[in-house]
C-alpha cells in the first residue's frame, strides 16, 4: 500500500524525465559526462528507492559540472539512510 502511494507521489518526476529523455534530449549534443545519463540514473533511482532515490539524482546532476571527471556510475543496489538498509527492487528479486 505505502509502495503505491510513494509510487504516485514520483510520477510526475517520473513523467518529467520521460518527456525529457523523449522529446528534448534527442534534440540536443550528448552532455552527460556520465554513463547512464544523468536523466537515467534518476528515472532507475526514482523507481528503487522512491523520494531517497529523487535526492540521489539531485546529487547526480550537481555532481555533473565541468569539473568532475565523469565515468561510469550506476545507481546504488542499497542505499542505507540512519539505522534502516533499503534495497532496490531487482536486488530484492535475486534475494527471494
Amino acid at each position: 500500500m505505502i509502495n503505491k502511494l510513494l509510487d504516485l507521489l514520483m510520477l510526475p518526476f517520473i513523467l518529467i524525465i520521460k518527456i525529457w529523455q523523449k522529446f528534448i534530449a534527442p534534440g540536443l549534443a550528448p552532455r552527460c559526462k556520465y554513463y547512464p545519463s544523468c536523466s537515467q540514473y534518476t528515472y532507475e533511482s526514482i523507481k528503487s528507492f522512491h523520494i531517497f532515490g529523487l535526492a540521489l539524482g539531485v546529487w547526480r546532476v550537481i555532481r555533473c559540472n565541468p569539473l568532475s571527471h565523469g565515468g561510469v556510475d550506476y545507481p546504488p543496489k542499497t542505499l542505507k539512510i540512519g539505522p534502516f538498509l533499503l534495497s532496490n527492487k531487482e536486488t530484492e528479486s535475486m534475494v527471494s
